[in-house]
């Protein structure tokens, strides 16, 4: 049987359901769509805070007037470091301890070692790294500012500088250290100081000095007496 226009009526049903069943299919993808929508921006928004939080302590001493980045000691290098402390005693404290290599390689020639280190990521690693070392118990890590610290108590420093602080640097640890201190410099020398012993080449470069040097009150051969000196 067909309706007024001659159509058949079983299209005309047909026709009917497609126009119910057409707008729950739209509605399901839509969703689904939307589901995946907020799926990626949930993901990309977890991925960029991940970074940021990451990326930020290593970013924000970049933005400081005298940054310090991180660059990990050579192998080389931390062997010059340990023979410019042969010899010596006291405490011991790098300057910007990166990953905690130098404090680590001192502690276990049987110094009580302190690193400071902004970068907070770097602290925490550095302290796992000293307790798989087994020697978490003289290599302690603190995260500091290097121009907020006091370094009076210690007898060695270690700095892996960069040209623009060193002048600072040296101004701050000739009014700080005690006479028996040594600082021992790494990749940068210090442009005042004259190094009491140099060791390696290159970026494995190492300068020792001697506080009682750099302040000119340095031991100097006892002149033998006026009488001796004529007798002789």
């Amino acid at each position: 049987m067909e309706g007024g226009g001659g159509v058949p009526l079983e299209a005309l049903k047909e026709e009917s359901q497609s126009r119910h069943i057409l707008p729950a299919s739209f509605e399901a993808n839509s969703l689904q769509k939307s589901n995946w929508g907020f799926l990626l921006t949930g993901l990309v928004g977890g991925t960029l805070v991940a970074v940021y939080a990451v990326a930020t302590p290593f970013i924000t001493p970049a933005l400081r007037k005298v940054c310090l980045p991180f660059v990990p000691a050579t192998t080389k290098q931390i062997e010059n470091v340990v023979k410019m402390l042969r010899c010596r005693r006291g405490s011991l404290v790098d300057i910007g301890s990166g990953d905690g290599r130098i404090v680590i390689a001192a502690a276990k020639e049987g110094f009580t070692a302190v690193g400071y280190e902004l970068n907070p990521w770097l602290v925490w690693y550095s302290r796992y790294r000293a307790w798989r070392e087994g020697v978490h118990g003289s290599a302690k890590f603190y995260i500091s500012d290097l121009w907020k610290v006091t370094f009076s108590q210690y007898s060695n420093v270690v700095i892996f500088g960069v040209p623009q602080m060193m002048l600072q640097l040296e101004k701050k640890l000739e009014l700080e250290l005690q006479d028996d201190a040594r600082v021992i410099a790494c990749r940068f020398p210090f442009p005042q100081w004259t190094p009491d012993h140099v060791t390696g080449e290159g970026i494995d470069t190492v300068w020792a000095y001697d506080a009682s040097t750099f302040r000119g009150r340095e031991k100097r051969p006892t002149s033998m007496p006026f009488q001796s000196a004529i007798q002789a």
